[in-house]
């Protein structure tokens, strides 16, 4: 792994998305080394390995097949090595509902995946960049909602 480098996980069965978050990354002004998971059972294997380094943040998208993200969710907020870990839920949906239980879950950010190349390096560039000492200790349904300026 690079030295210094921001560790990302992106879980998420869509190919087109995982190359879109990549594409994002490598345009962003911050080292990171990125990796996927292809759904939910993969995820949770991964952060279950013994070996594993967990990621900085984790990127959950919540319609997956064979474990849904709002399964994982559960089950990591239940693991005590993975508990504390920071979850940003990233998902097409915008429903209140999902919205509303993954803030319950634990998770510490929601972000709609975005339709444009540029809103996703912005989306990006403001979730790696927060203070996420200051935004977990003061988590609140306003803050939780990512919505860019």
């Amino acid at each position: 792994m690079q030295k210094n480098a921001l560790h990302i996980l992106l879980a998420d069965d869509d190919e087109d998305d995982r190359l879109f978050f990549k594409d994002a990354f490598e345009e962003v002004k911050i080292q990171t080394k990125v990796q996927f998971a292809h759904d939910g059972i993969e995820l949770m294997a991964h952060l279950m390995h013994p070996e594993t380094i967990l990621p900085d943040i984790l990127f959950l998208d919540l319609n997956m097949p064979k474990k849904t993200g709002k399964e994982c969710l559960i089950e990591i907020k239940k693991t005590e090595h993975l508990k504390h870990l920071i979850v940003a839920i990233y998902s097409t949906s915008s429903s209140e509902e999902d919205i509303e239980d993954t803030f319950i879950q634990g998770a510490n950010i929601y972000i709609k995946k975005p339709s444009s190349f540029d809103a996703l390096k912005k989306i990006i560039n403001e979730v790696v960049t927060l203070n996420w000492h200051y935004h977990t200790s003061g988590l609140n349904r306003d803050t939780f909602l990512l919505r860019l300026k």
